[in-house]
């Protein structure tokens, strides 16, 4: 590049000084690695540090620059050039913290500083300042599918913020599950009586705010385009359709509750006297409207006991019925004991429980249940059984270890589960969707190759990520709110979906200025390919992990860059390597691996390259050194940014060139996954299980790559797996290639 003018700054703070010499890292910055200015300093970050930097680029004219202090993780804001390409060496945290502070240590402590430096300069030189994405979307409108109580608060949340929404819901009036109910679980002190849902009230907000336009008895028969651009179509009754324009998607179109009829031995539908709680919530307001007690469905008769069944067909082990907990189910059935109690509490009222589960309000509701007379027993119901007017409820107390019955009982209460309503992309084999009980039905009609809806869970929840991502999902733009991404109860889901409404809103400012959404929220950077090198292997397509590549009709990759999340999986699946970031490619971290000095086989000095994650492993490196946890002086850590972006180039490379073994540290994948790139991690196992191959036609052994999954919280952890490693790669010997790179 022929205006390219480049800059390395030592930095002499935080003890860099004292445990490393900074002039021979500055002439290795000007000698090796060719830097056009090399600047020390003795506190880089400090106003004058940082002033000096800002001098160089707008007096020198410096493009390119190296920051040689402390992680790349730290002081960002100070070290913020966005005006040219920047490389970060971690001296501080990766060399100086992490080595322990002795004069044996001296001499391998000044090689880790130095081959930073050297790897640092390589890569600033193959990076580009991103220009970013052109075809960048300015609609700032925000569409939300589903008129429940998650949906409406994201609609009215979004519009609060100054932000027009369109509100798609598909039955003829606005609050779904919630409009049904008579009352709500209490959410807030004292967690007493059961609360009015409120739900009217909510609906009359959406449907008097300017911002908000309603479509209902409606559906979404397309969406199209990508954050900031997306088009829709809205199918209504009549057959009629609107095209509508936004930025971003929140889909709340909630659950369905499971079908009560597969409880056979719990006799659903031999007993007009054994219902479910969704049953019970309407002979409630049935009654209130009456202005009576509830009463028996089968003949009206006065209802004197009524036993309440939880975990009916769920957190099942037999694989007839959920697996999971619904979560809101215990909490509903205290409440529905207390429209009896409240009524008459002459009412012998029963909850059969095997834990009794009640988030959100620390107990009270349940303490209050008791107080008022409620009884809560822990058994397993086997069966419930018709008798004439009554039911006999069988089970076995599983406090005194004996099956026991309730006899003469009114009414039963079987607390049934969620359901989630979240289209068809289920990951699930074709003979287990037949076993559904809500059969797929698509929500959003995407127009996209990877399918018409967002991907999903094992068992049907939109696969959103309760702990490092929530709302976020595998479509960029688009987000999960309420019981379509997990169960919740009304509290919980208004929550949710405030949460889901402000990452919309970040999607739509992110779009406007062409940067990536989370976790790379900011970065202006894209793929590029080279269409002329490819050969439509379809790996990238496939593998992208976010829909957002497609194939033109000569099937040719088209990368939509507004879908994109700049993970780089494409990058590492591409056999012919035509994929590339502006800063961050196949170049920019194999310069950085054929930069390291790697000492002969005489030496005795292994290297070890370690490609860590820098959403996981690379913090938790940072945190160990911060910790002053030392490993082996023998590792170059180079952060990727997804174990999904790493090309097998990278390990051929290093093993080529003499590294003695390398360490690949990811994520947590399967279904317990912590990638924040969701399949990248999973993706770069699958690919370096087949490296052995190639390790044995290098006739090495396969212990020299080895893959690791690391968690954030691994800070003791990771120096130990290093330590470890080098243990094993003492054992196996230096690599018989040391000489021939």
């Amino acid at each position: 590049m022929a205006d390219m003018k480049t800059a390395a700054y030592i930095c002499r703070g935080c003890g860099i000084g004292e445990r490393v010499d900074a002039a021979q890292m500055a002439k290795i910055a000007e000698k090796e690695g060719k830097m056009n200015l090399v600047r020390s300093h003795e506190f880089l970050c400090s106003a004058s540090g940082v002033q000096m930097i800002r001098d160089d680029i707008e007096k020198e004219s410096v493009t390119h620059a190296v920051i040689a202090a402390c992680s790349r993780r730290a002081k960002t804001e100070a070290f913020h050039f966005p005006a040219i390409a920047l490389s970060r060496a971690s001296i501080r945290e990766g060399v100086i913290w992490s080595q322990p502070d002795t004069p044996e240590a001296r001499e391998t402590t000044q090689e880790m500083a130095d081959d930073l430096v050297r790897m640092a300069c390589a890569e600033v030189k193959k990076m580009k300042v991103p220009a970013g994405n052109p075809d960048v979307g300015r609609n700032k409108r925000i569409l939300v599918v589903g008129g429940g109580v998650s949906g409406m608060t994201a609609a009215v949340e979004a519009a609060k913020a100054g932000y027009e929404v369109v509100l798609v819901e598909k039955e003829a009036r606005l609050g779904g599950w919630a409009a049904k109910l008579w009352k709500r679980v209490p959410y807030r002190e004292p967690y007493r009586d059961p609360a009015d849902t409120g739900i009217d009230k909510l609906a009359a907000q959406v449907q008097s705010d300017k911002r908000i336009k309603v479509h209902l008895n409606s559906t979404i028969a397309r969406t199209g385009g990508a954050p900031g651009r997306f088009t829709v179509e809205v199918a209504t009754e009549s057959g009629a359709v609107a095209a509508e324009e936004v930025g971003a998607i929140i889909q709340a179109s909630g659950f369905t509750l499971y079908d009560a009829t597969r409880l056979t031995e719990f006799g659903y539908g031999r007993s007009p006297n054994i219902v479910d709680q969704a049953g019970l919530e309407k002979l409630a307001r049935e009654a209130a409207a009456k202005g009576e007690p509830i009463r028996r469905p089968s003949d009206g008769g006065e209802v004197k006991t009524v036993a309440f069944v939880q975990c009916a067909g769920q957190r099942d082990a037999t694989g007839r019925h959920l697996p999971y907990c619904s979560g809101f189910c215990c909490n509903t059935s205290i409440k529905q004991a207390l429209y009896f109690k409240d009524a008459n509490p002459a009412v012998d009222t029963v909850v059969i429980y095997t834990d009794l589960r009640t988030p959100g309000n620390g107990e009270d509701f349940y303490r209050s249940a008791q107080a008022k007379g409620v009884v809560f027993t822990k058994g397993k119901v086997l069966s419930v059984e018709p008798t004439d007017k009554t039911l006999t409820v069988r089970f076995q107390d599983l406090i005194l270890n004996e099956d026991t019955a309730i006899e003469n009982v009114d009414l039963v209460v079987l607390a049934t589960g969620q359901v989630p309503n979240s289209g068809v992309n289920i990951d699930l084999p074709p003979e287990e969707q037949e076993k559904l009980e809500v059969k797929p039905v698509s929500i959003l009609n995407l127009a996209y190759r990877q399918g018409k809806d967002l991907p999903q869970l094992k068992w049907g929840f939109a696969d959103s990520h309760f702990i490092c991502f929530p709302y976020e999902t595998r479509r960029t733009g688009i987000y999960a709110a309420g019981p379509v991404r997990r169960p919740m109860d009304i509290a919980q889901a208004i929550e949710d979906a405030t949460g889901a409404a402000l990452k919309a809103i970040q999607a739509v400012e992110n779009a406007e200025l062409g940067r990536a959404a989370h976790p790379r929220s900011g970065d202006l950077s894209f793929p590029i390919v080279r269409l002329e090198g490819c050969t439509q292997c379809k790996r990238c397509t496939v593998e992208c992990p976010f829909g957002a590549i497609d194939e033109d009709e000569k099937r040719y990759p088209v990368f939509n860059e507004s879908r994109c999340r700049r993970c780089g999986t494409c990058m590492g699946a591409c056999p012919v390597r035509v994929i590339s970031f502006e800063n961050y490619s196949v170049d920019t971290v194999g310069s950085q691996i054929k930069a390291v000095d790697v000492p002969d086989e005489f030496s005795e000095k292994p290297r070890i390259l370690v490609l860590a994650c820098e959403n996981d492993a690379y913090p938790a490196l940072d945190m160990a050194g911060m910790r002053r946890l030392t490993y082996s002086p023998f590792v170059r850590v180079i952060p990727v940014r997804c174990l999904g972006s790493v090309n097998t180039i990278w390990i051929t490379d290093a093993l080529n060139s003499g590294y003695d073994g390398v360490m690949l540290m990811g994520c947590r994948h399967g279904e317990d996954y912590q990638c924040h790139f969701v399949k990248g991690s999973e993706l770069a196992s699958y690919r370096m299980g087949n490296i052995d191959d190639t390790l044995k036609q290098l006739a090495l052994e396969t212990e020299r790559v080895a893959t690791y999954e690391v968690a954030i919280t691994d800070i003791e952890r990771v120096p130990q797996l290093i330590n470890d490693y080098a243990a094993k790669i003492k054992e196996i010997g230096l690599s018989p290639l040391k000489g021939f790179g």
